[in-house]
């Protein structure tokens, strides 16, 4: 019995025993030869390229939404920071003529917080930018702080006075911490008037303690020392309203 032997594929073209080449037409010449087609019921690969726009890379769209850093209130509030380590100089600048420069130095840095802010809100506050919002109170905390620390370091302010430093520099933390909470909730703590206003008197405050010698007439060092108690009891004050606005609003 003969068997049938199975019929081998050939390839296009070929033909006979011999696979002598066929003639082959323009249009089979020319017609691609196209994939075998899944098996029924086997998943079509699907393509999981993310789309992507070939014209921006994704760096470029970052950038384009990042906003502009080197703005002139910026500058002038990074000019700020810049005095801080400069009020480290204190001990080295205890003469009379020294402590104008380190006095002078501080209150064209405070005069600079009015400007920048001046400067950011004009235009319909095209000057405004996240991190001008965050570098402007820290520049602020920075300069004040930095200035009593060394005060009470040189003696200026007396071991008894200590306190009202302490009162101070605890309550900008304070209400830096709350500001931050504050933000994670989608809420914004502004300056209420009378934070202004403790603001004003404990940077007059301290001011005249680095004047510390008669200064127009004025014992600038007495001077220095009553307004930064008033500034204490304004800060204790301010803080309490801070305090008690936000969380009176949570309640």
């Amino acid at each position: 019995m003969h068997r049938a032997e199975p019929q081998r594929a050939r390839a296009p073209g070929l033909r006979g025993p011999g696979l002598e080449r066929e003639p082959v037409s323009a249009d089979q010449s020319t017609q691609p030869i196209s994939p075998p087609a899944p098996d029924d019921g086997a998943p079509a690969a699907v393509d999981e390229t993310p789309e992507t726009d070939s014209s921006r890379s994704g760096f470029a769209a970052i950038t384009a939404r990042r906003e502009v850093f080197w703005n002139l209130p910026n500058a002038i509030t990074l000019g700020r920071i810049a005095v801080v380590p400069v009020m480290l100089l204190i001990p080295w600048f205890m003469s009379e003529w020294g402590s104008q420069v380190m006095a002078w130095c501080f209150i064209v840095a405070a005069v600079s917080d009015l400007v920048d802010g001046w400067l950011a809100r004009r235009d319909g506050g095209q000057g405004i930018t996240a991190i001008g919002k965050l570098l402007d109170p820290l520049a602020d905390k920075l300069l004040v702080s930095t200035a009593l620390i060394m005060l009470l370091a040189v003696g200026r302010i007396p071991v008894e006075a200590a306190w009202m430093v302490v009162v101070i520099v605890g309550r900008e933390l304070a209400v830096t911490g709350l500001r931050g909470m504050a933000s994670t909730d989608g809420h914004a703590v502004g300056a209420a008037w009378q934070g202004k206003l403790k603001a004003f008197v404990q940077n007059v405050a301290v001011g005249a303690l680095l004047f510390h010698y008669e200064t127009l007439g004025v014992d600038a060092h007495l001077l220095g020392l009553v307004l930064l108690f008033a500034a204490s009891v304004l800060t204790l004050w301010s803080g309490w309203v801070y305090f008690s606005d936000y969380f009176g609003n949570e309640a």
